[in-house]
């Protein structure tokens, strides 16, 4: 009987090179047979990692028209046997800090774990996660992050600005809602909550407010149920969205980090400085809890303009790198696209060139995930076998050829937009003088009063990604000409 080695549908020079072409996300099957990782189930870790205590994010089982960021959850400290010991209906000391609440209302999340620094006493478990089967020679499970939750526990919408991810799925089933980066419009972007390197979405996807973010509707979404053993492909600057739907799941990723990052790193510096400056200095519309967990705390101008000296600098050394090489790097040598367990950025993935003609093995082994077109009062009940991957349908409301469609809104949204009164500030405080005023026009000032601009709208405009790139680039330009008149002096 062959090897699991054996039988896996690509070799790692095959992966290599499928990765390279591939620009839609895509599942990849009977690749991981023979990874020790996928022992790595619930229980399995609570044995191996005792009495650690972790960190869980807890949100509430409740429907609204509204994401629920990380900013508005709840926190516990508590050891994966606390956590187990809740998921089966347990209370009192068995669930340690989980007795506050109840499961039947809220799911928990310990997510985004450094492998590294969760078995820092126990290396050996690196060598479990195998990413050198996807061609990243030296890359395991230090380079890996770590995901374990309850039935609905979820990420937020966003986009990350940095690399492409790589996830395993071990326990459990989660479903993947993507998006394509061209779609960056439709999903209302905000950089409140402020987390480096992830760009958020307004827009709760599975019970969008079609008053609030009219444009949603023709979003394109691409939606997957990763099954344990599967490992999908997320291409950079797809956005997604994803749910846990079975009782207990686990998940391992890599971020890899990509030869483009250089000049997303200019661009994400420029956001850090300018979000803030403006959310530090506190005012009347400026108090709100814009500082995403994740992040260890508010950094100074100080320090923020020196990361941007510094990112820029990198930038153009690399590109003059670059244009003196001749592209051979080893396409393998890649370490995660965000930072590491100790804080440092490592060296982005080069590809080599690959002139070649070449079409990608879609098949039994290598699966598209496609766009699915569905009604909207049948997005909100997709079950995951809905989503399994299946051919294009109708998704998400698009409307029919004789329904009227929605006009295009502007480029730059605010954070907090409503429908505008259209006669404004004046014609609202002109109103309330009047003699005989209407039964709906209290409701009208109250928006009028409402489309003030605030702080956070003023954000959401500075730190657009368009003005972020034109930014970026006027920086970019500015520091070579000023290197070469230093050079040429």
């Amino acid at each position: 009987m062959a090897s699991p080695t054996a039988m896996k549908p690509f070799s790692t020079e095959e992966t290599q090179r499928i990765l390279h072409h591939l620009q839609q996300p895509a599942v990849f099957m009977n690749m991981t047979c023979d990874w020790p990782a996928l022992h790595w189930t619930a229980e399995q870790l609570s044995v191996c990692l005792s009495d650690k205590l972790i960190r869980f994010r807890l949100g509430r089982r409740e429907e609204t028209n509204t994401p629920l960021f990380e900013t508005q959850c709840s926190y516990v400290e508590a050891s994966l046997v606390h956590f187990l010991s809740w998921t089966c209906g347990q209370s009192g000391p068995d669930v340690g800090p989980f007795s506050e609440f109840s499961y039947s209302e809220y799911w928990a999340y310990a997510d985004y774990k450094y492998i590294a620094m969760l078995f820092q006493d126990q290396p050996s478990m690196f060598e479990d996660v195998r990413w050198p089967d996807f061609g990243f020679e030296g890359r395991d499970g230090r380079e890996s992050t770590l995901w374990i939750g309850t039935e609905g526990a979820n990420t937020p919408c966003h986009q990350d600005s940095y690399g492409c991810n790589l996830v395993l799925q071990v326990q459990g089933r989660k479903q993947w809602y993507l998006f394509p980066p061209d779609d960056a419009s439709k999903l209302y972007p905000t950089r409140i909550p402020y987390e480096e390197s992830s760009v958020f979405s307004q827009v709760d996807v599975l019970r969008p407010d079609p008053r609030k973010f009219p444009d949603f509707q023709k979003a394109r979404v691409h939606t997957v149920t990763l099954q344990p053993g599967q490992v999908l492909f997320v291409p950079r600057h797809w956005w997604h969205y994803v749910e846990s739907v079975d009782p207990i799941t686990v998940s391992i990723n890599s971020w890899i980090e990509l030869e483009a990052d250089d000049v997303a790193r200019v661009s994400e510096a420029v956001t850090k400085a300018v979000v803030c400056a403006m959310k530090g200095c506190p005012s009347d519309d400026n108090r709100d809890d814009w500082l995403n967990p994740t992040e260890e705390g508010v950094t100074s101008h100080n320090e923020n303009m020196q990361y941007l000296n510094l990112a820029i600098r990198a930038c153009a050394q690399r590109q003059t790198d670059l244009h003196c090489s001749t592209l051979t790097l080893d396409p393998r040598d890649s370490r995660p696209a965000k930072r590491d367990s100790g804080g440092q950025i490592r060296k982005p993935c080069v590809w080599k060139r690959d002139p070649a003609p070449f079409t990608i093995p879609f098949g039994p082994h290598l699966i598209s995930v496609c766009c699915q077109r569905r009604d909207s009062t049948e997005t909100r009940d997709m079950t995951p076998k809905d989503l399994e991957v299946k051919p294009s349908r109708k998704w998400a409301g698009e409307p029919q050829e004789d329904e009227q469609r929605t006009e295009p809104a502007s480029a730059v949204r605010l954070h907090r937009g409503k429908d505008e009164c259209s006669s404004g500030l004046t014609q609202c405080v002109a109103c309330d003088r009047a003699d005989g005023m209407s039964e709906n026009s209290s409701e009208d000032c109250e928006e009028s009063r409402d489309s003030i601009i605030t702080t956070n709208d003023l954000l959401d405009c500075l730190v657009h990604p368009d003005v972020i790139a034109t930014v970026t680039g006027l920086l970019l330009a500015r520091h070579t000409r000023s290197h070469r008149t230093t050079a040429a002096s």
